[in-house]
């Protein structure tokens, strides 16, 4: 069964554009105890969100997990892992955290109650209703 997943990422390291362009990243670089079980739990094909952080502060694009937990690169420690996702398709609309806040039904969301977790859980209800806000409907 997939799972489902919100990664951020600040647009001037790593955007969505820059995925696209690579056809395959490394998301790495997560240093929070959390979100790093987050990158441990994901399985093959699990899909995520990915949101812009800082700048922009939305949800732009839908990417697949394409390998699971490895040890970070960048991490000398050993103790940090990465995962690697493809894109799948841009959201029609941005979905901007403003909306997030303000629609009743996404109020539990892992990243409206801990707004500096980077890679958070999404329930398939609350993937459904983002997609549907970006006009991309749940298929």
């Amino acid at each position: 069964m997939t799972q489902y997943w919100l990664m951020k990422s600040e647009p001037e390291e790593y955007g969505w554009a820059d995925l696209v362009r690579d056809g395959e990243g490394t998301w790495d670089g997560v240093r929070n105890a959390q979100a790093s079980n987050n990158l441990k739990a994901m399985r093959e094909g699990d899909l995520a969100l990915f949101y812009h952080s800082r700048t922009g502060l939305e949800v732009v694009g839908i990417m697949r997990v394409s390998q699971t937990a490895f040890p970070d690169p960048k991490d000398e420690s050993g103790r940090w892992v990465a995962v690697k996702v493809q894109p799948v398709e841009p959201l029609e609309r941005a979905v901007s955290l403003k909306a997030i806040k303000a629609n009743p039904k996404l109020a539990e969301m892992a990243i409206l109650r801990q707004s500096r977790l980077s890679v958070a859980a999404v329930t398939s209800d609350e993937w459904k209703e983002i997609l549907n806000m970006a006009g991309n409907g749940y298929s």
